[in-house]
């Protein structure tokens, strides 16, 4: 008698697990920018006004920060940016899904894209997070240095690299961050594409978006890293760089998504 043989007739058996492994290799991100530059650069246009505004907003953010007293916590608002970063890129998802379906797209499509609360949700979702990393990042600050006053962008490097306070607050700070940007990035990367292109709401999109994430390590690891390099080099930049960065980003993230979900 088999297993099969035990169960009752009026019982459906249970779904079989479904694999997320798509085996792709470390390599394939490289596959996804070439892609997302195509995308970029096929209507430039509304691609390079999307990560103008992009960068329009976080220069604003930036003066805001300085204008306000709140310059002390401009380098966790600055990592927050990867948290909230795909939400921002929304549009862009919109104009790589139109383009390969061969359809019309304009910037109207990319500033108000279809997808309701649940595109709300998800952007609360990663919006808290990254208020939530903020307020680690100061609490770590007064840890280590009690009282004292933020020592200034002169004095940043020389206080987080020769004193053990700013050591120790480096060391554990980058832990607590990491932790804050792997689950992010594992709900965040796909989620967004997955309700655009397949209509899923935002909890199963979370959740399927960190099962794609996790199934193909090898390559969302890569990914992941060059996202960081490709951030770090704009903020590098002054935050220029990122009008075609962003867009860039923005395009091959679709295609991450589209070669993760399979058919």
């Amino acid at each position: 008698m088999t297993h099969a043989d035990t169960i009752p007739a009026h019982e459906p058996a249970l779904p079989r697990s479904v694999d997320h492994n798509r085996g792709l290799s470390p390599t394939a991100p490289l596959t996804w920018l070439a892609r997302g530059w195509r995308d970029l650069w096929t209507k430039p246009g509304l691609s390079l006004a999307y990560g103008l505004g992009v960068t329009l907003l976080s220069w604003a953010i930036v003066y805001a920060m300085f204008h306000f007293g709140w310059a002390q916590i401009l380098f966790p608002a600055l990592a927050g940016f990867l948290v909230v970063g795909p939400l921002l890129a929304t549009g862009l998802y919109v104009k790589s899904r139109k383009l390969a379906a061969r359809e019309q797209v304009t910037l109207f499509d990319m500033l108000f894209p279809r997808g309701g609360m649940h595109l709300f949700f998800v952007g609360a979702v990663l919006m808290t997070l990254m208020l939530v990393w903020v307020r680690a990042a100061v609490l770590l600050y007064a840890l280590f240095f009690g009282w004292r006053a933020f020592p200034g962008f002169d004095q940043v490097v020389s206080t987080l690299f020769t004193t053990p306070e700013g050591l120790a607050m480096l060391l554990v700070g980058t832990a607590v961050g990491g932790l804050f940007a792997a689950f992010s990035f594992a709900i965040g990367a796909f989620s967004i594409p997955l309700m655009l292109d397949r209509g899923k709401d935002a909890f199963s999109a979370m959740g399927l978006s960190l099962s794609f994430v996790t199934n193909n390590t090898p390559a969302t690891l890569v990914w992941a890293a060059l996202v960081v390099a490709l951030v770090l080099f704009s903020i590098g930049t002054g935050l220029l760089a990122l009008v075609i960065i962003f867009p860039l980003l923005g395009h091959a993230t679709w295609h991450a998504y589209v070669a993760v979900r399979g058919e």
